[in-house]
């Protein structure tokens, strides 16, 4: 199994750390357009392995021969947000950029599994998909997982109680626009709405769907890192071991849900050909209402995205 990663900026050298301690690959390549950068974190990453336990080499590029024959690829290259910049902004720098990137990693890894982190997340799925002319199932975004695990870190706030014991799922597009589902998050086994108020379950979503801009406000100048990474390691680590876990990430609709012809987050079965199956859930109407206006937002940053 060979995962190759492309940006080496926080979020693509946190996910080659992670996927290195995780042991399940081969090999990581780090890519990155800076000299010395991808070459010098995946060096001391590898000098890790003794500590962490893992064989995992790790090799660090300014090319993308390395990365021949991946059998996944992480593209996180692309601008970061900065504060005051919606995720729209970055459509059409980030669309020439993912394009590139993604030529390449035809060019050298045909075959290959995508997973895109760049922002806006679907529309830059949906350029990656476009430009690589892999069938759907080979190419996803991460988003759900992210959202998701903002949401069940919050619930845990509140309650003081262990995240493990936490249920929930986000869908829909990866933005102010996300549909978190209180209906069906579970605490233990209990329903999250037996055990909270509705104001305060309304606070954590609100809070949720704010997860990212709260970080970058913090952070000034950058993005969230340590948590997307996370994600994208889930989602590796389910296909390269064929787990077939269901996790929500963006998937190309093909009329689930009534839909069609868009990247967007809902429930889906990976495995070691990608994106084995889209699960579909029952909404009830105000769910319903919510997830198609998430998916009326998607389509229009794809239309600026001009592919």
């Amino acid at each position: 199994m060979k995962i190759s990663v492309i940006g080496a900026g926080n979020v693509g050298a946190t996910t080659a750390h992670i996927l290195a301690s995780k042991g399940f690959a081969k090999e990581v390549v780090l890519v990155d357009i800076l000299e010395g950068i991808p070459q010098g974190k995946g060096l001391d990453i590898w000098e890790a392995a003794p500590v962490a336990g893992s064989d995992t080499l790790v090799v660090g590029s300014n090319g993308y021969a390395e990365t021949a024959r991946s059998n996944i690829v992480v593209i996180t290259a692309g601008l970061a947000r900065k504060p005051g910049m919606s995720r729209e902004d970055l459509v059409a720098k980030n669309t020439a950029i993912v394009k590139d990137v993604t030529e390449q990693v035809v060019k050298y890894s045909p075959n290959s599994i995508l997973i895109v982190i760049s922002n806006p997340l679907d529309t830059m799925t949906y350029v990656a998909y476009k430009i690589s002319g892999f069938p759907h199932k080979r190419v996803m975004g991460m988003a759900g997982i992210l959202d998701s695990a903002r949401y069940r870190s919050f619930i845990a706030l509140e309650l003081k109680v262990s995240v493990e014991d936490i249920a929930a799922v986000v869908l829909g597009g990866h933005g102010d626009t996300m549909v978190p589902l209180p209906r069906l998050t579970t605490v233990g086994g209990v329903p999250l709405t037996n055990l909270l108020p509705k104001s305060r379950i309304d606070a954590i979503v609100t809070r949720t769907k704010k997860g990212g801009t709260e970080i970058v406000n913090y952070l000034k100048t950058g993005s969230a890192y340590y948590a997307p990474a996370s994600a994208a390691v889930q989602m590796c680590e389910s296909i390269a071991l064929d787990k077939r876990r269901i996790l929500p990430c963006a998937c190309w609709l093909t009329g689930q849900y009534g839909l069609k012809d868009l990247f967007m987050g809902v429930p889906a079965v990976l495995g070691k050909n990608g994106v084995e199956k889209v699960v579909q859930i029952k909404f009830n109407k105000d769910e319903k209402e919510l997830f198609y206006k998430s998916a009326e937002a998607i389509r229009r940053t794809m239309l600026e995205a001009n592919i």
